[in-house]
């Protein structure tokens, strides 16, 4: 599990270390920061994918993910009597981003690279504007110390802890590619190759096209489907693998929960393609997928992918009330908190019957963010609350 997330100099979260449990709901007004939260956490889940810098390039490159506002604020920009201004910096700016676990923490530090010119750059090259990966660091425990550092990658030069000794494992790494994409030796770098399989296993969903000419709605090839993928077009096959290896027993009754009275059947034809039936109380036939509304069709795939039968070490929700009657948000909180006792899960909302149901269980963490001069902070953090964190550089 996941203890803390920690985030510097993305968008509006200049210095964010949030604490985290089993079960967490980021809360707060529209434009506080909380789809930037989520972001920083599916961008950290692209390193060990090796699809980081493509995805920050999809966000308009390195250079407009950065903070945008001065380093500091000063006492008098605060109160308003001077106007909010920058000064000169000798530092280069770094995105940074972490984690700690139960295990290990896992932290990257991303920058420019240096300007056309200097040595090692001969060539001219096209990607000038791709960001390098700077610092790389994998430790044991809750927070990063020298002493506890496992892993320590700086530009290509990657060092890995043998006993009391470092052991250089590679000095030419390239620096546009993580270790945890390029090392894969689970002998030599254990911690390495831990970490990877630790993010790999994080799940992350955010949008279900549910209108009516969505894939979702027509009969598709049913195969064995323990997970429901990104997009749901596996939403009948994974509610049936959830009917014949999973909890059953729970999937109906937490679409009895939603729908009091309704259930649901399957039916494949000759060419194996599965179709859903919905059956609803006085109805005199079964509704099929191209049937039903949008929000009925959401609530199914949120139970496919909360309900699944290999549950992730971590699973994020970013906004799963979305096209839902505000009558079903109870019935999906109970259905997340069902599931975060095999996960530890992580929902982003803005829906106050949701956010409400979630926090009335004793282990939820609420996190609410709010926005003050264009910096996201967590409400009422002090100095104490916030998760014990150290960057690398």
């Amino acid at each position: 599990m996941i203890n803390a997330f920690s985030v510097s100099n993305y968008r509006s979260l200049k210095d964010i270390v949030s604490p985290l449990s089993g079960l967490n709901v980021v809360t707060g007004p529209n434009g506080c920061g909380k789809s930037n939260l989520y972001k920083a956490l599916r961008l950290l889940s692209e390193t060990a994918r090796g699809n980081l810098i493509s995805s920050i390039a999809q966000e308009g490159g390195l250079d407009y993910t950065f903070w945008a506002g001065p380093e500091t604020f000063s006492k008098s920009m605060k109160d308003g009597s001077q106007p909010i201004q920058g000064s000169a910096s000798k530092k280069q700016p770094r995105l940074r981003l972490g984690f700690s676990g139960e295990n290990f923490g896992y932290s990257i530090s991303l920058g420019m690279p240096p300007p056309q010119g200097f040595a090692g750059y001969q060539d001219p090259s096209m990607f000038q504007f791709d960001p390098e990966i700077k610092r790389e660091c994998i430790w044991a425990g809750n927070a990063y110390r020298p002493s506890s550092c496992l892993v320590d990658r700086n530009g290509p030069i990657v060092k890995v802890r043998s006993g009391r000794k470092w052991e250089v494992y590679d000095t030419r790494l390239n620096t546009y590619e993580s270790i945890l994409s390029e090392i894969t030796d689970p002998v030599l770098a254990p911690e390495i190759y831990e970490v990877r399989q630790t993010i790999r296993n994080w799940r992350f969903y955010d949008s279900f096209r549910t209108d009516a000419d969505s894939i979702i709605r027509t009969p598709q090839i049913g195969t064995r489907t323990t997970v429901l993928d990104q997009d749901g077009h596996s939403l009948v096959a994974a509610l049936r693998t959830i009917h014949e290896i999973g909890d059953r027993d729970a999937m109906y009754e937490s679409i009895e929960d939603a729908f009091p009275g309704a259930t649901i059947g399957f039916e494949s034809d000759a060419g194996n393609r599965f179709s859903l039936k919905f059956i609803q109380h006085g109805l005199l036939r079964p509704l099929n997928q191209a049937e039903l509304s949008d929000g009925t069709l959401r609530y199914l795939l949120l139970v496919a992918a909360l309900l699944t039968p290999r549950p992730p070490s971590l699973l994020v929700l970013n906004e799963p009330e979305t096209s839902l009657h505000p009558d079903l948000l109870p019935a999906l909180g109970r259905l997340i908190i069902r599931a975060a006792e095999q996960t530890q899960v992580w929902v982003v909302s803005h829906a106050p019957r949701l956010i409400a149901s979630l926090e009335a269980n004793s282990e939820c963490n609420s996190i609410a963010l709010n926005k003050d001069l264009g910096e996201t902070f967590i409400v009422d953090q002090g100095l104490l609350d916030a998760p014990a964190w150290h960057w690398q550089d």
